[in-house]
């Protein structure tokens, strides 16, 4: 199995060697060609409009769509949580996303850079301990639909959850940069529990 992470933005590097940990072929791909020859796909942490108008100015962004709606297994994390959204709230003047779960996201949740921050989580489908979450300008899921399966959640200030982490079918989605705390279970799950079911099918 081949895994591309997508190469126009963002933390590429930390993915791919979190991918290549968890025993598979982790590839940068800023191509339609690249993208054509992998099987499944990392959208990293990064910023969300610079990488959706990139993939417009490469002409990749229609592929990327396709690719997606066609059932390639993707994961996003923090910009790649914003870019797998059907819609975003705060989003600045035609921004656009690639799509594919149903899912309002919420751009900067948390704040600036400055109230980035570290905190603990429980994953649904990991067990403990807990995953230790990275939020840097992160956002979170405003909404979801029936179909979407909350993995991990957070609690604000005032007392509301929120989703920080998500799936929905073959589409996985974190608030947070799991790529960048040298744990690897988050990855390992989408390897396993999601690629891997393409595999077997």
């Amino acid at each position: 199995m081949k895994i591309g992470v997508l190469a126009l933005q963002g933390d590429v590097r930390e993915h791919i060697q979190s991918l290549s940990d968890c025993g598979v072929i982790a590839v940068p791909v800023k191509t339609e060609s690249e993208i054509l020859g992998i099987d499944a796909m990392v959208i990293p942490g990064g910023e969300s409009t610079t990488i959706a108008k990139l993939a417009r100015s490469f002409n990749l962004f229609d592929l990327i769509v396709q690719r997606i709606s066609n059932g390639m297994p993707t994961y996003g994390s923090c910009a790649g949580m914003i870019l797998l959204s059907n819609k975003v709230e705060d989003a600045i003047t035609g921004q656009e996303t690639f799509g594919g779960i149903n899912m309002t996201v919420r751009r900067n949740a948390f704040g600036r850079q400055v109230d980035s921050f570290e905190t603990d989580l429980k994953f649904k489908g990991i067990t403990e301990p807990s995953i230790k979450a990275v939020f840097i300008r992160a956002p979170w899921v405003e909404s979801t639909g029936a179909d979407v399966e909350v993995l991990a959640q957070i609690t604000d200030e005032k007392g509301v959850a929120h989703p920080v982490a998500v799936r929905q079918a073959n589409l996985l989605a974190t608030s947070f940069h799991p790529e960048l705390t040298g744990d690897n279970r988050v990855h390992k799950y989408f390897v396993e529990q999601i690629c891997s079911e393409l595999v077997r099918g």
